[in-house]
């Protein structure tokens, strides 16, 4: 299995991670707030310095591709791109919302119809969601969303929906269908990239590093009641 080097800074949270072999072999977390830009190198640097411990190399690069902040998502890339440039290394773009979706699945044990929305905060009431199964396949695709007491009624009606993420704590007064449950602390980390980025690598997605752009949330546009992405 391949060695990646993992950068998630789609939120406020600023990580890194190197897997190997199917495990996390080094994780670094900041929570303390927008802090991308002088924490992101030190970390990059231990996890390097944990790989030539091990007598390791990275295969590949892996970075959260959003939606999420504008500036994180520039840091990241940034960081990221350097990598590939200067270690020859393919670049793995994973999407933000896929990878909050996976620390959620795998914290229990869920009901195989249970669905999950990941939610990242914008403006107001609107957030950035997709809605998932247990196959992390799209059942909602990725969009703009401006929550009222009526969002997602037909998926509630007919499942348990998991709602989690920094733009879930806004919704929770509003979304009082007995099916919505709300699922606190949860943050997009690199170390719940690894599944989505060793599935990248054994497919060959890679990123064309000169051009690579990611998602910022200025790229959606919500309106009402229907919300697509543009």
């Amino acid at each position: 299995m391949p060695c990646i080097l993992n950068i998630e800074t789609s939120t406020t949270v600023c990580s890194v991670a190197l897997t190997c072999d199917g495990q996390v072999v080094f994780r670094r977390e900041n929570f303390e707030g927008p802090s991308h830009a002088s924490v992101l190198g030190g970390y990059v640097q231990e996890a390097l310095e944990m790989a030539r411990m091990r007598d390791i190399a990275p295969d590949a690069v892996a970075v959260s591709c959003g939606p999420g902040s504008y500036t994180g998502l520039r840091i990241g890339v940034s960081e990221a791109k350097g990598l590939c440039f200067g270690g020859d290394m393919p670049l793995i773009a994973v999407p933000t919302l896929e990878v909050m979706t996976c620390g959620v699945m795998f914290r229990e044990m869920y009901d195989e119809d249970t669905l999950f929305c990941p939610m990242i905060d914008a403006r107001r009431m609107e957030v950035y969601s997709a809605v998932y199964n247990m196959a992390l396949q799209p059942v909602k695709p990725v969009s703009a969303e401006i929550i009222d007491e009526n969002s997602y009624g037909d998926i509630l009606d007919r499942h348990t929906v998991c709602f989690f993420g920094n733009g879930s704590g806004k919704c929770r007064e509003v979304l009082k269908h007995p099916n919505a449950r709300f699922i606190d602390n949860v943050h997009p980390l690199a170390a719940d990239m690894l599944a989505l980025a060793e599935r990248a690598f054994r497919r060959g997605e890679f990123q064309d590093v000169a051009y690579f752009e990611p998602f910022y949330l200025k790229e959606f546009v919500a309106t009402k009641p229907k919300h697509k992405v543009i």
